[in-house]
């Protein structure tokens, strides 16, 4: 493996995990989670908005 395939890797964990942060603190907060945090998480932005209580 290069370290431009470690590298990279390293930076989508990093990504993933800001995202999951990012819409985890904002359905506690009681609002809906931007779009963009829910896609890098594999999830449909509005399957999520069906959901009908955030």
């Amino acid at each position: 493996m290069t370290n431009r395939k470690v590298f990279s890797a390293i930076g989508d964990f990093f990504t993933v995990f800001g995202s999951a942060v990012a819409a985890s603190r904002a359905v506690e907060a009681g609002r809906r989670p931007r779009a963009h945090d829910l896609r890098n998480l594999g999830m449909d932005p509005t399957a999520f908005e069906k959901i009908g209580r955030f």
